[in-house]
């Protein structure tokens, strides 16, 4: 009995004297600068673990949550497309696991061709479309679908993995829980605004869409939920700059946070613009028909309603967005020339500038061109190009937390 005492004894003191060691040791110091999570120490049958400084880890959700943004932006271009192609109420029902598994059989096809005739869109829109024209629509919509589950997954799977292994801190712990729910929400939104394009309208004729405040509010989270991911990411990404405490340097923040306000706008005002059809009203630039300022623009009343329902009217506000936004851009990156920035910042915000002009060329062309659906689906992904560039400048000139 006391052989096997004394051997595990000198065991345990073998495997506090070997620790010892490697918290002296050049390797050590090593580590802790590569920023590693764990340090294992192991003599005979005792393993111990320290934790370390979190840079690394803190690059690795970094790095996780700009792809997810990335994720993010492709659902909201393969939104654009389902839109433009006229797909999103080709399926009429919602279920979160059923669904992923489309038509296979020709019976099946069948089955789903006839529950879309019973709605407003094929009764007054698409009475003569054969089952090949529906597939189509029906896979556009599928798949914008599939998309956001997959979305989903990038967030949630990662979360739980991420938390178990203690990467987050408190602050990161109720943001990366907040991005899960608001992912979540993304999609009940999305169901939401679909069922408003399968209504029954007795007292309207007109082509049946879905509700334009709607569009607005799914769209408006997507941006939301890609904003917050990709600023997260970039924060923890890249190191801060130090700038000096100068009026300057204040005066050009709170410059490039108006001008990124006023880039979200613009592009949330594109959703009303898509969904009352507005890019197809007055097809000429920079005058709408031959007036400055178009007869139709108070159409509505009360007058207020004109701003949300009035085609028209939406698309001169969009117009007037998009003007001021390019000349926000332009006048910031001015302003930031006559600084002494460091040489990233410049390039972010150059790309900014860049891309703003790209985008007014883009959305000139396709009003001109009466909305062709390539150039319109480049048109609604430079907008959200313009707001990524938005969001990397105004992430080079935060300020750094004491």
């Amino acid at each position: 009995m006391l052989l096997p005492a004394l051997k595990l004894i000198a065991s345990c003191h073998t495997a506090g004297r070997t620790f010892q060691q490697i918290k002296r040791t050049p390797l050590r110091q090593w580590l802790l600068k590569r920023g590693q999570t764990t340090v294992a120490a192991q003599g005979g049958s005792a393993t111990v673990t320290v934790s370390t400084p979190n840079a690394v880890t803190d690059r690795l959700v970094g790095r996780w949550l700009v792809g997810c943004s990335g994720l993010v932006l492709g659902a909201v271009i393969l939104g654009g497309v389902t839109r433009l192609t006229e797909s999103g109420l080709s399926m009429v029902d919602w279920h979160l696991v059923k669904e992923m598994k489309p038509p296979r059989s020709q019976a099946e096809w069948e089955a789903e061709f006839s529950k879309y005739k019973q709605f407003p869109e094929f009764k007054i829109m698409n009475h003569d479309m054969t089952l090949t024209e529906f597939k189509f629509i029906f896979y556009m919509e599928w798949g914008h679908r599939m998309w956001g589950r997959l979305v989903g997954l990038a967030y949630i799977l990662p979360t739980v993995y991420f938390w178990r292994r203690g990467y987050f801190n408190r602050s990161m712990k109720a943001r990366v829980v907040g991005l899960c729910g608001f992912v979540f929400f993304q999609g009940l939104l999305g169901w939401y605004m679909v069922k408003s394009g399968l209504e029954e309208k007795s007292e309207s004729y007109d082509i049946p869409r879905v509700s334009q405040y709607r569009l607005a509010a799914h769209l408006g989270s997507a941006l939301l939920l890609y904003c917050a991911s990709l600023w997260t990411g970039l924060t923890l990404m890249l190191p801060a700059n130090k700038f000096p405490d100068s009026r300057r340097v204040l005066q050009l923040r709170r410059f490039a946070k108006g001008t990124g306000g006023l880039v979200f706008l613009t592009a949330l005002s594109g959703a009303f613009v898509a969904g009352l059809d507005a890019g197809l009203v007055y097809n000429s630039f920079p005058k709408m028909g031959e007036r400055w300022i178009p007869d139709d623009l108070l159409a509505f009343s009360p007058a207020f309603k004109n701003v949300f329902e009035n085609p028209t009217t939406v698309q001169f506000d969009h117009r007037i967005l998009g003007v001021c936004s390019v000349t926000a851009i332009t006048g910031l990156y001015f302003f930031s020339r006559r600084m002494h920035l460091p040489p990233r910042t410049k390039t972010a915000i150059g790309c900014l500038t860049a891309m703003a002009y790209t985008q007014v060329a883009l959305g000139i062309s396709t009003l001109l061109l009466y909305v062709p659906t390539p150039l319109a689906a480049k048109h609604q992904s430079g907008s959200v190009a313009l707001l990524t560039f938005a969001i990397w400048v105004l992430a080079e000139l935060r300020k750094v937390v004491k």
